[in-house]
């Protein structure tokens, strides 16, 4: 089995940083894309950031140039550093990886639990 596990997540103030991090463990023979996803209250999931095996990185518009996602593949960890946080960010945060248990397996979509953050004005 193949787990994703989320931290860093808490109460901030508008205007201040976090850092999320997302480990993945288990029977892991390759990991491709890792991202970031969040859900507000009464809003439907929304991709955060994603960065592929080659680090090449996507934002949504709302994030760029606040927000930056990297990994460590040695350590099957992708991270999120969010600075200049605003209210809107206010959701649950939720790390997605994308894996190959065996190399003749198809790649799958692993969710973590997912950590909240607060944003307060």
């Amino acid at each position: 089995q193949v787990q994703v596990v989320e931290s860093g997540g808490g109460l901030v103030q508008a205007g201040g940083s976090l850092r999320l991090s997302c480990a993945a463990s288990g029977s892991i023979f390759a990991i491709n894309d890792m991202g970031w996803y969040r859900q507000a209250p009464g809003k439907q999931r929304e991709l955060v950031a994603r960065i592929s095996s080659d680090t090449s990185t996507n934002y949504a518009d709302s994030v760029k140039d606040r927000f930056t996602i990297s990994r460590d593949n040695a350590k099957n960890t992708v991270y999120l550093q969010m600075n200049r946080l605003k209210p809107e960010d206010t959701a649950v945060y939720y790390c997605n990886a994308l894996v190959k248990i065996t190399t003749t397996l198809p790649w799958v979509a692993v969710w973590g639990q997912g950590t909240l953050v607060t944003v307060s004005s």
